[in-house]
């Protein structure tokens, strides 16, 4: 692969969290973060994640 190119990665199908890595887990190629990930994060990145443990505030 040349410098500057990235490779693209597809991922199909579902994977669970396991035991050696329970931060995340695959979804119709996507990187899903479980709870136990965004805890330990310590804070909302304000994406609108499925697991998030930290509630928006609305104003």
């Amino acid at each position: 692969m040349g410098q500057g190119k990235k490779q693209q990665i597809t991922i199909k199908g579902k994977s669970e969290p396991s035991a050696a890595n329970p931060h995340y887990y695959l979804e119709n190629g996507y990187v899903v973060f479980t709870e136990a990930y965004h805890l330990e994060r310590g804070s909302c990145c304000g994406s609108g994640c499925r697991h998030c443990p930290y509630k928006k505030k609305r104003h």
